[in-house]
């Protein structure tokens, strides 16, 4: 760590809709994945830190669950994350679908109730007009408003700008974390986020948001590898023969797809061994928000 002057260092919290991109946005400017990434909404749960080093800058980037109207306690919880991680910020990144439905009345109540101001990101640019995304840009021109970028996040379209302004706006400071950090998340977290990332993507439209994944083992060896037990939770007993699928096929192709992605994040040799449960009503259970860092009581 470095306690140079000319270094800088701040925290961005990147806030939004579920589905907006923040996660994919948050890996862009970290340059790794540090946070799961799939086609469905509301998949991250908990905040995650991703560390960025660009130059004399450390970005501290909180990834946040994405903010949408909660009906029960784990969506409230979710919220209420992704509210305390923009309060706790030196910069707040509003990420938005500017190809999806943008709800004028949410966006001006998101507009006065943030408080200081806060950077606009219109993201997914490429799949609109662009008199449509002139006519959505509009809608951002407010006080509060301090800056406005159009990018595409998945194809890196616009990042560096962002990153640049980033650096060019963070207060001097010593860095929070040595250089070669991406993330404060434990291996053994990190992990669980990996394979429950795999079990959305595989599962597809059969298995909506009732499974939870938590690493139970994790074993280091002298020759450098590692071994990781971890449980699948599910709600129900037909859950559980949906993830294990015919023959064992489906826990097969989710096991080897997860290990692949740990070892990649972790540059060395995993063992992978998966177990599915059923936990009634797990989303109720007090354990699974200490787990995942969320507030039980939100």
């Amino acid at each position: 760590m470095t306690h140079s002057s000319s270094t800088r260092c701040g925290i961005v919290a990147l806030i939004g809709a579920p589905n907006a991109g923040k996660s994919t946005l948050t890996n862009a400017i970290v340059g790794e994945k540090v946070s799961i990434v799939t086609h469905k909404v509301q998949t991250t749960r908990q905040r995650i830190t991703g560390i960025a080093m660009h130059g004399a800058t450390q970005i501290v980037l909180f990834d946040t669950p994405g903010i949408f109207k909660p009906k029960v306690r784990m969506e409230r919880a979710m919220v209420e994350a992704a509210f305390d991680a923009a309060k706790d910020a030196d910069l707040r990144l509003w990420i938005i679908d500017v190809a999806g439905r943008i709800d004028e009345e949410n966006a001006k109540e998101m507009l006065e109730s943030m408080g200081t101001p806060f950077i606009v990101v219109l993201n997914k640019v490429d799949k609109v007009d662009p008199e449509v995304l002139l006519k959505r840009t509009m809608l951002f021109n407010h006080p509060r408003v301090a800056k406005v970028f159009m990018i595409s996040a998945l194809h890196n379209d616009g990042v560096q700008d962002i990153i640049d302004y980033i650096c060019s706006v963070l207060p001097e400071s010593p860095w929070l974390y040595p250089e070669d950090y991406i993330s404060d998340m434990p291996e053994r977290s990190l992990a669980a986020e990996i394979t429950r990332e795999q079990v959305i993507l595989q599962l597809h439209q059969e298995l909506p948001y009732q499974t939870y994944v938590e690493t139970e083992a994790f074993e280091d060896f002298d020759n450098g590898s590692v071994k990781i037990s971890q449980v699948i939770a599910v709600a129900k007993d037909g859950q559980k023969a949906i993830v294990l699928g015919r023959k064992g096929e489906r826990i097969k192709a989710i096991r080897e797809a997860a290990q692949k992605e740990i070892e990649a994040a972790f540059g060395r040799k995993v063992h992978l061994f998966l177990f599915v449960k059923v936990v009634d009503n797990w989303q109720e259970k007090a354990d699974f928000y200490r787990l995942t860092g969320l507030n039980y009581k939100a």
